[in-house]
């Protein structure tokens, strides 16, 4: 194939998020074959220029948990103002409606919407699969879109007659659950540097699969190299539940049955104590922090503060769109950093901060060390935000984006392709989009 090349030009301030965290302004970025290829002034390039004057450029941002089906349910009456449990009994049987064509076309909308707040690289957590649904309904949705993808093949193998929260019909043989994890990753993993997907396992909860469900797809995680990921210690509720079923707390249920390492990341860890992040801390065990969904829910305020100070990676992720109800990561940000100064005071968190825990923290996390920084040899995973506008009008730190700054971003490139341009989704026909999926969402509705 030919080369490729970009450069974008004269980016007023650059946040590397590299080793050195450099900051540097009035710099070029060269691209080349979709990887970083030189950082300087007066660059000049053999194809495309892209003027960033007067913007910030960052690092694409890393999504580290999302459901992205749930884009059509968002704001479900029944389950608005529900807890947890409760929330979930209310939307079980909606989900249990879904075809392919639903997960397609939510997924579509959910890393569009992802995409234009600046995020390039995304996980989610596909846990059900009714009426013939399938893993790479999502997968065949983020190469539409040109977002880099880790799907996980989630899986629910207890019921309501066994004791557990989800629909009996919602739920799968454990055998088939661990089948299909095999031909998902056969089919789609791709491991090397650069990948556009890569496929995880993800057994959905502590009270929707057995420990020996959980124990075998470690066992087969590892025998195929791929990352592990599920919920944990979310709510109150779940600690409960823990407790009563396990007798131990979720940190010390995650590490007895081998969900813990660098290759095992956690949705929301909300109530997990000081004995708990120390497991995680030793182990290099991530943490994806989903601060508004945790509000939504009233889950709590996750203890990122000191997870971040014992040395636990963590990332962030928007959640469902059913729980959020939002997928914009740029604002997930500040949030986990307004919610960490509610709980620990003013100077808990910095702009800074939280802009690296949704970028290069989200990138360790997900296991994705050519990610997540601005550095010669890394992946040109990049985001320019225009600071030009009304929301950073009057800041004297036009860098500190989320104390003063746009949340949309204005272009965003994804491994050295162009995929949003002037604040528009490039890639497709996002109106369209649009238009089916709020088509969907009402037959949805009609049938409640």
């Amino acid at each position: 194939m030919p080369m490729t090349e970009t450069v974008i030009r004269n980016a007023a301030t650059l946040l590397s998020m590299d080793d050195t965290r450099r900051e540097l302004s009035g710099v070029d970025i060269r691209i080349r074959d979709g990887v970083i290829a030189e950082i300087g002034t007066g660059l000049r390039s053999a194809g495309e220029t892209l003027s960033a004057t007067g913007c910030v450029v960052t690092p694409g941002l890393v999504n580290t948990h999302h459901h992205l089906y749930q884009t059509l349910t968002r704001a479900v009456p029944g389950g608005q103002d529900a807890l947890l449990f409760g929330w979930l009994q209310t939307l079980y049987p909606i989900w249990g409606r879904f075809t392919p064509d639903h997960m397609r076309i939510s997924a579509q909308v959910g890393l569009a919407e992802l995409a234009l707040s600046g995020c390039t690289l995304s996980s989610d957590h596909l846990y059900l699969y009714p009426n013939g649904s399938r893993l790479e309904d999502t997968i065949e949705a983020a190469q539409s879109i040109g977002i880099r993808f880790q799907p996980t093949r989630g899986a629910m193998s207890i019921g309501e007659s066994a004791g557990g929260l989800p629909p009996d019909a919602l739920v799968e043989a454990e055998a088939d659950i661990l089948d299909d994890m095999i031909r998902v990753i056969d089919g789609f993993h791709d491991a090397g540097e650069g990948s556009m997907c890569r496929v995880g396992v993800a057994p959905c909860s502590p009270f929707s699969v057995s420990r020996e469900l959980m124990r075998d797809a470690a066992i087969l995680a590892r025998d195929k190299g791929v990352m592990m990921h599920t919920h944990l210690a979310e709510s109150d509720e779940d600690i409960a539940y823990s407790e009563a079923q396990f007798g131990c707390r979720p940190g010390q249920y995650a590490e007895d049955l081998g969900w813990t390492g660098a290759d095992v990341w956690h949705a929301h860890c909300v109530k997990l104590d000081v004995q708990d992040i120390d497991i995680f801390s030793k182990t290099r065990t991530g943490v994806a922090h989903c601060p508004c969904s945790n509000c939504r829910l009233g889950s709590g305020i996750a203890p990122v503060r000191a997870m971040r100070d014992a040395g636990v990676p963590v990332g962030l992720g928007v959640d469902g769109s059913a729980s959020n109800d939002a997928g914009n990561l740029v604002v997930e940000a500040r949030q986990a950093m307004l919610l960490q100064r509610v709980a620990n005071g003013a100077d808990a968190m910095s702009a800074r901060e939280a802009l690296e825990i949704a970028t290069r923290g989200g990138a360790e996390v997900l296991g994705r060390p050519d990610c997540g920084q601005i550095a010669v040899g890394k992946r040109a995973d990049i985001g320019i935000w225009d600071v030009s506008g009304i929301e950073s009008a009057g800041s004297w730190d036009p860098a500190a984006l989320l104390l003063a700054g746009p949340t949309r971003v204005r272009d965003l490139y994804v491994e050295g392709r162009r995929i949003v341009a002037e604040g528009q989704l490039a890639t497709q026909d996002l109106p369209l989009m649009i238009e089916t999926q709020n088509r969907l969402a009402r037959g949805l509705a009609e049938m409640v």
